[in-house]
């Protein structure tokens, strides 16, 4: 019987980001999201150099090859922070809703760019997978707004958004808030739908732009760590990548002073903290490993279950009600997902 570690761990890595969302949600809450972007990567840096200590013998990945380090440094940038940095900012412009569903593209894009950077082949069977999958999860995304969901995406009222990770940090939490408290810029001047046309425009290739970044980060990652490399070595390096970038952010933005003010707050601590582990150190280090192990785009597919598999615990921590179409969705998503085993 033919391995299917991949794709067991991408489902895994579904799980993490699940329990991430939920996490960086009620932490967002608190501190905002650019305070919490920065601050889960303080206690997953730890916990990196903790594994290294006990499974490989050093704190910093310094024996990983220069080349491997250029990559997946890169792999950091991309994925980490700008894509996530466009998609926040597309949240603002043309509302959440529109953009998940644009967002819902990461894995047919990582698909392509997996058979063309990495030769990955592209099976029938695992393309009507992938289309069903992302179908499921796109009637799952773009249920209408409720009292307590304005962005229309299950288990989460308006909260700033957090990445995803994701390919690149944690897509989960992307796909878990709101725009509206993303702190990064004013919103948008209201047109005749509430949205000025050029910021709809703009909003949309900053969309596209978001899930292009999420896929690139998989496929420069998994050309970082080839299959041998320790998945857990080269997200560390990702993660060194994105404390440089998200300083460089706050430091223009002159933002310091906020996240200094979240170390005060131990209930956000405590969230930041259970998202890093699940996020960050698990979630991303086991979605890199799924990449390593099976093709780029089955494993990106599997991984943006999230908004699926974020419906039952939305229901018992959130009292979310839950609309026939999303359990349609579900459905064809999880139909979809069990062709990928095939």
């Amino acid at each position: 019987m033919e391995s299917r570690i991949g794709e067991i761990a991408a489902l895994a890595t579904a799980l993490c980001w699940t329990i991430t969302a939920l996490s960086f949600e009620s932490a967002g809450r608190r501190v905002g999201s650019l305070t919490v972007n920065i601050t889960r990567l303080v206690p997953a840096t730890f916990l990196f150099a903790l594994y290294g200590i006990a499974f490989r013998g050093i704190a910093i990945p310094i024996d990983v090859p220069a080349d491997a380090w250029r990559w997946l440094l890169l792999s950091g940038l991309v994925g980490f922070v700008l894509g996530d940095l466009f998609l926040f900012q597309a949240f603002i412009d043309i509302g959440a809703r529109i953009s998940m569903l644009i967002y819902a593209s990461v894995p047919p894009m990582t698909t392509i760019l997996g058979l063309i950077f990495l030769d990955e082949p592209l099976t029938l069977l695992g393309s009507v997978g992938t289309l069903l999958t992302v179908g499921g999860i796109t009637l799952v995304v773009l249920r209408p707004a409720g009292p307590h969901r304005p962005d229309g995406v299950p288990g989460v009222a308006a909260v700033p958004p957090e990445p995803l990770p994701i390919g690149s940090g944690d897509p989960a939490a992307v796909e878990h808030h709101t725009g509206a408290a993303c702190e990064a810029v004013a919103p948008a001047p209201a047109g005749d739908d509430g949205r000025a046309p050029r910021y709809r425009a703009r909003g949309i290739i900053f969309a596209f732009m978001g899930a292009l970044g999420q896929a690139a980060g998989l496929i420069l990652g998994r050309i970082g760590a080839g299959r041998t490399l320790d998945a857990f070595a080269a997200t560390q390096i990702r993660v060194i990548a994105a404390l440089i970038g998200f300083s460089i952010v706050l430091t223009a933005t002159r933002r310091w002073r906020r996240v200094a003010a979240a170390f005060s707050d131990t209930r956000a601590l405590g969230w930041i903290g259970l998202g890093a582990v699940f996020g960050p150190f698990l979630g991303v280090s086991l979605g890199l490993f799924a990449a390593q192990n099976t093709s780029a785009g089955v494993a990106s597919t599997l991984m943006a279950l999230v908004p699926v598999l974020i419906i039952i615990p939305s229901v018992l921590l959130f009292e979310e009600r839950v609309t026939p179409r999303e359990v349609i969705g579900a459905v064809i998503a999880v139909g979809g997902a069990s062709l990928l085993f095939w």
